[in-house]
C-alpha cells in the first residue's frame, strides 16, 4: 500500500492534463459526429471522434468535479464558511458574469448577423428572452451552487469527530458503478444526453450527465475528510485503471467496428430503452475506472513538477476560462481550407493550446485578473 503523498503536485498535474483534455475536446466540436451545439461545422466530419467525445464525456468533467470537491472542506476549515463564499464568489461567479455580460454578446450578435442594432439585440435575447449564454463555464455555476450547498450543510451540521472510514473495496466500488448506472438511465428516460434545461432559471445543465457530476464532488469530500487518496492500494487503483481503460477502448473499437461487422445498435442517448441501459452501464464503468485510475496513477507517477510544469499547471485555470475564444477563431480561420476533419483539429489544437496558456500567463500578470485567477 503506497504511503500518503507529502506533495500534492499528483493533483495539479491531473488537472493540467483534463484542461488540455477539454481544449482538445472543443477543438474536435467542428470535425465529428457531436449532437451538442457549436458556432460552425465542418462538411466533412470524422466518425473516429464520435468516440472521442463519448469517452470524454464519461469521465473528464466529473473527475473535475470530484477534484473540487476534494479541496473544499480544507478550505472550509481554514477559511470559514463565509469567508469560504466569498471568495468562490469572487473566483466563480466574477468570471461568469464577465463573459456573460461582456465577452459573450457581441460574439453572438456577430454569428446571428441579426438585422438590429446590437442594443436592441441584446435586449431582445438578454432581457426579454433570458437567453443568457454561459457556454462551457455551467462548470463554474455548479460548483459555486455545490459550494452553497456544503455551506448550507456545514453551517447546520455539527462538527463530531467521525470513525475513520477505510478507502472502499471492489465490492463498494461496484455497487457505486452499478448505482450510478441504474440513476443514470433513470435520468435518462426523460433527459438525454445533450438536452440542456436551465435550472433556477439560469443555470445550464445536462440532466443526462448530472448523477455523476454530483456523486463525485461529494465523494471528493469524503475523500478528503478520510484521506482516501493517499490510502488506496496502487493495486486497487490500477485493477480499476485497467477496466477504465478497456471499457474506453472498446467503444472506439466498437464504433470503428459497427459498419463494416453491421453489428446492432447498443448505444441510445436516452429514453426508456435496453440500449440506453447499455451505454448507462458502459459509460459509468468508464467514468469509475478511469477516475479512480488516474487518481492512482498520477499519485505514483507523476507526483513531483519542474518549473515548466508548475507554470503550465498555475494556468490551468485561466487556460480553461479563454481558451474557447481562441480555438473558436483557429477554427473559423482554417474552415475554408481544403485539409480533412482529423488534419483541421490537431492544427486547431496545435496552435490554440499553446495561444491559451501563453495568454493566461500574460493576463494574470494585471492585478485585477489576479483577483480572480491568481
Amino acid at each position: 500500500m503506497s504511503g500518503t503523498p507529502t506533495r500534492l503536485d499528483f493533483i495539479d498535474n491531473l488537472r493540467l492534463f483534463l484542461t488540455v483534455l477539454v481544449v482538445a475536446h472543443h477543438a474536435a466540436q467542428p470535425y465529428g459526429p457531436t449532437g451538442g451545439d457549436w458556432p460552425l461545422f465542418n462538411p466533412e466530419r470524422a466518425a473516429i471522434l464520435g468516440p472521442f467525445f463519448a469517452v470524454n464525456a464519461a469521465f473528464f468533467m466529473g473527475l473535475f468535479f470530484f477534484i473540487s470537491g476534494y479541496f473544499l472542506p480544507a478550505a472550509g476549515d481554514r477559511k470559514g464558511l463565509k469567508r469560504l463564499l466569498q471568495d468562490r464568489l469572487q473566483r466563480l461567479g466574477i468570471p461568469v458574469l464577465f463573459f456573460a455580460v461582456i465577452v459573450f454578446p457581441p460574439i453572438l450578435y456577430q454569428l446571428a448577423s441579426p438585422s438590429i442594432s446590437f442594443l436592441d439585440f441584446f435586449v431582445q435575447v438578454y432581457v426579454k428572452q433570458r437567453q443568457i449564454e454561459v457556454a462551457h463555464l455551467w462548470f463554474l455555476l455548479h460548483l459555486l451552487g455545490y459550494t452553497v450547498l456544503y455551506a448550507l450543510w456545514r453551517s447546520v451540521a455539527q462538527r463530531r469527530s467521525v470513525r475513520s472510514i477505510q478507502p472502499p473495496g471492489h465490492r463498494l466500488i461496484v455497487a457505486y458503478w452499478l448505482s450510478l448506472s441504474l440513476i443514470t438511465f433513470l435520468v435518462r428516460t426523460h433527459y438525454p444526453i445533450d438536452r440542456w434545461v436551465n435550472l433556477f432559471g439560469f443555470v445550464p445543465a445536462e440532466l443526462a450527465h448530472l448523477p455523476q457530476y454530483g456523486s463525485l464532488f461529494m465523494l471528493g469530500i469524503v475523500a478528503y475528510r478520510h484521506h482516501w487518496l493517499g490510502q488506496m492500494p496502487t493495486a486497487r487503483g490500477m485493477t480499476w485503471l485497467r477496466v477504465g481503460v478497456g471499457a474506453g477502448l472498446l467503444r472506439y473499437l466498437y464504433s470503428v467496428s459497427r459498419t463494416h461487422l453491421a453489428l446492432p445498435e447498443l448505444i441510445a442517448g436516452g429514453g426508456f430503452d435496453w440500449r440506453s441501459l447499455v451505454w448507462s452501464g458502459w459509460e459509468a464503468l468508464i467514468c469509475v475506472g478511469l477516475c479512480l485510475g488516474l487518481l492512482i496513477l498520477f499519485r505514483d507517477r507523476f507526483n513531483s513538477q519542474n518549473k515548466w510544469l508548475k507554470l503550465l499547471s498555475a494556468n490551468a485555470y485561466g487556460v480553461y476560462l479563454i481558451h474557447l475564444l481562441v480555438i473558436l477563431y483557429c477554427q473559423f480561420l482554417v474552415a475554408d481550407w481544403a485539409l480533412g476533419p482529423l488534419v483541421k483539429m490537431v492544427q486547431v489544437m496545435v496552435v490554440g493550446t499553446p495561444i491559451s496558456f501563453v495568454l493566461s500567463a500574460l493576463l494574470r500578470r494585471a492585478p485585477l485578473i489576479q483577483l480572480v485567477v491568481p
